[in-house]
């Protein structure tokens, strides 16, 4: 706050009277707690130990027992517009996330940019005196900022922040992540060999950033939101937490139901007699066929087996970051912080069904509509989990974490958005150990901060008016009883084409999956469910209830239009041409050189994958102009990782450019020897002669040196992306996970000569790639 300034000025300074009041910074309210937020990905209520579930989450069951486990607690379906609503206050579709980044479309609430008159809770905290930062995940930068060159506007020290470690997109290699820090991107610190893992990584990070704040401002209040890539695929954990659950869930994902659901009863999580229906629950043709559950009495026992083994690792997942979170929540203690501070740990949507019915070890298959081969996965049981794979469970495992709820991520049913959260305050929160059964929203996040702070969102901010708060403060809750009244009245809901709304404890929802290219909303069929007494939506109410259904419909569209909902998407884009070419027209596109030609150059930062000349499923020339000696060894380009990609580089006097199609072996080498000391060009050309039969580019790939062709052979081209998130185009080196198993586990950087430039020249049939371009990116969150 500029403040009036109270000093004395004279000619001499000697006459003169300082003010240092007027330029100081605003201290926080005296006795102002410490937040921290944790906000876990992709986890049902039925997945965690608080909730009654397998997963043992003893940081988190701790926070319970001296806190409060919320049973009713919503998210919107989607992790990026779950996390604008932390950002805000403001439901996702007012802050330009209708759906993820990578998807925007020029809509109003649909462009993925916080517009300015939704500022960000963290601007408001720190200009009244709280040290602000964020640790891991961020998936709410727009595609068009991920670069290093971008305009950093929408970055995280930009919207409020003092600190940023983590990483810019929906999900990362946990081993050998896609790193950022305040405004620029990083290397991972050291490898796993050496015992790393993101989520330690993260926490370490975390415990700097707070304990720098209080050796120097010991008085000074702190917000953190820390942001683990768990629970999101790719499943990745330590081995010793993986055989912590080792049969765990050899009874399968339906008989996990019909387990966990008396157990949240029993905890006072449900209402009496909760039942559930069929693990399929929507009539076929009003959701997409990957979304079906394969019921486990039909699975082999090699199937059985796998699916058991995914189970397994993502609970290992999912313990082992919460003891990540464990070392933060020591400390606080430990550091007697923890006293008051209010810790939020809950989850940004439900368990995700993006692993289709056979679940995958590299779900970018699955994402780049590439079939997973079961035979080849069945030999990669035991690598579940480690760096040779990139997992994600089947779709029943979601069912059964999202129990006792229909469906789950993505979907505006329960299991898509009702989740886990627990708050731990001791300072603020009498009550310990308890339920609250209170209707709350990802929007009330905020109304909460700022309440339990004594700050009050501003009318006016950065000269831009502001958008009232859309959340109500959950504060009454702490110590009212479980079944009190909540003092939230209305929630609307929408993801992917998905629809409902919440009213005083009632809700309507339509039977129309995200992403079903179904079109045709004015003619949904609604249900209605009394979520007071049916939590599961197992009892449809709309013949009895008629009125109520048209009541809620309506103001469903009023709050639609308030909060720029339209147009609806649906937009089937894999198998729906029509669907496909109407997307074509609104997506975001980078804009492509007249001549088709990229330079890159080395000494520089890697190029996000959806920023660089896109070489899928087209025709494509690259040629880098380079100086060779006959020391000369490392990478000249790569992007990618084992799991996809393709690298070009000098090893053992040859030169070798490396096809990884999809980390399905053998990778492609097409090898020549090493040129003379000197300048020269090294370039390949593929030309895409046909399609195969998953839509991926098959044709020659030609090694030239100068003008001289010295090796071809036929390779098939990865038609989506080579990465959902990092492993972007890099000069002279290969970051992160490496593309090769030649230089496996090394930077393997250029050196004993020198990379002038690199040349891509792409083909004229770029458009056969953005289909699977948009299925990729959906699949970041």
């Amino acid at each position: 706050m500029v403040r009036e300034f109270r000093g004395e000025i004279k000619l001499d300074v000697r006459d003169s009277t300082a003010d240092w009041d007027a330029f100081l910074s605003d201290k926080a309210p005296a006795g102002a707690p410490n937040v921290l937020v944790v906000l876990y990905d992709d986890t049902g209520q039925a997945a965690w130990s608080p909730y009654g579930g397998r997963i043992n989450m003893p940081t988190m069951d701790r926070l319970a027992a001296d806190g409060l486990t919320y049973s009713q607690w919503h998210t919107t379906a989607l992790c990026s517009p779950t996390r604008s609503t932390f950002l805000t206050g403001r439901n996702h579709h007012s802050n330009g996330f209708a759906t993820i980044s990578e998807s925007s479309t020029g809509f109003p609430g649909y462009n993925s940019h916080i517009p300015p008159e939704n500022a960000t809770m963290a601007n408001i905290l720190r200009d009244a005196g709280w040290s602000t930062y964020w640790v891991g995940k961020n998936h709410n930068v727009p595609i068009d900022e991920w670069t290093a060159g971008a305009s950093k506007k929408n970055w995280p020290l930009a919207q409020g922040y003092d600190r940023f470690y983590g990483f810019i997109g929906g999900e990362t290699n946990n081993w050998y992540p896609s790193l950022a820090e305040d405004n620029h991107y990083i290397d991972q610190p050291y490898l796993p060999e050496d015992g790393y893992h993101l989520s330690k990584d993260l926490a370490d990070q975390a415990l700097k950033m707070i304990r720098d704040s209080k050796q120097t401002e010991p008085d000074k209040p702190w917000y953190m939101w820390f942001c683990p890539g768990a629970n999101h695929a790719p499943h990745h954990a330590p081995e010793e937490y993986i055989a912590k659950y080792k049969g765990a869930f050899d009874d399968g994902y339906e008989a996990y139901r019909d387990w966990v659901v008396p157990r949240m009863i029993e905890r006072g999580l449900l209402p009496e007699g909760t039942t559930f229906g069929d693990i399929n629950p929507m009539p076929d043709g009003t959701f997409t066929q990957t979304d079906e559950v394969r019921p486990w009495a039909e699975l082999d026992a090699e199937e059985k087996a796998m699916f058991s083994r995914m189970a397994e690792v993502f609970a290992g997942f999912s313990e082992y970051t919460d003891a990540q979170v464990g070392r933060i929540i020591d400390y606080l203690e430990e550091s007697g912080q923890l006293e008051n501070t209010i810790v939020i740990y809950c989850a940004d949507n439900g368990a995700s069904g993006e692993g289709s019915p056979n679940g995958s070890v590299n779900e970018g298959k699955i994402f780049g509509g590439y079939p997973d081969d079961e035979a080849q996965n069945l030999t990669m049981v035991d690598k579940l989990g480690s760096p040779d794979t990139y997992n994600h469970y089947p779709t029943g495992w979601a069912m059964a974490f999202s129990a006792p709820y229909k469906m789950f991520k993505r979907y505006t049913y329960q299991g898509g958005v009702c989740d886990p959260m627990v708050i731990h305050w001791p300072a603020g929160i009498r009550s310990k150990g308890e339920v609250r059964n209170q209707y709350h929203h990802s929007t009330d996040i905020v109304a909460t901060i700022l309440d339990v702070c004594g700050v009050e969102m501003p009318t006016t901010y950065a000269g831009a008016e502001q958008t009232p708060l859309d959340g109500v403060s959950m504060r009454y809750s702490f110590d009212a009883p479980a079944d009190g009244p909540t003092q939230k009245e209305t929630q609307y809901y929408e993801m992917l084409g998905s629809r409902g709304i919440w009213h005083k404890g009632w809700k309507a929802v339509t039977e129309h999956g995200p992403m079903a290219g179904m079109s045709s909303f004015e003619n949904d069929t609604w249900h209605l469910y009394h979520t007071d007494v049916d939590r599961s939506e197992a009892h449809d109410l709309t013949a009895e209830h008629p009125d109520k259904v048209e009541e809620l419909k309506a103001l469903w569209l009023s709050e639609a239009k308030a909060n720029k909902v339209l147009p609806l998407n649906d937009l089937q884009i894999i198998g729906n041409p029509k669907d496909f070419e109407t997307f074509l027209t609104m997506e975001f596109k980078v804009p492509v050189p007249p001549s088709g030609q990229y330079t890159y150059y080395p000494g520089t930062t890697e190029v996000p994958e959806r920023s660089a000349a896109n070489v899928h499923n087209v025709s494509y020339k690259i040629l880098a102009e380079v100086e060779i000696t006959a020391d000369t060894e490392g990478v000249i380009f790569a992007a990618g990782s084992r799991f996809g990609g393709h690298s070009l580089f000098v090893k053992d006097g040859q030169v070798v450019y490396a096809y990884n199609f999809l980390g399905i072996p053998p990778e492609d080498h097409i090898v020549a020897p090493l040129p003379a000391p000197g300048k020269h060009v090294i370039g390949v050309e593929f030309t895409k002669e046909r399609m195969g039969e998953f839509r991926e580019g098959v044709g020659p790939l030609k090694l030239h040196i100068d003008d001289e062709q010295v090796a071809e052979q036929e390779i098939r081209t990865v038609m989506g992306h080579f990465s959902l998130c990092g492993e972007g185009l890099c000069i002279g080196y290969d970051s992160g996970d490496s593309v090769s198993s030649e230089y496996s586990g090394s930077r393997f950087e250029f050196t004993g000569g020198e990379i002038k430039k690199v040349v891509f020249d792409i083909g004229d049939d770029l458009y056969v790639d953005v289909e699977a371009h948009l299925a990729a990116a959906l699949a970041r969150d």
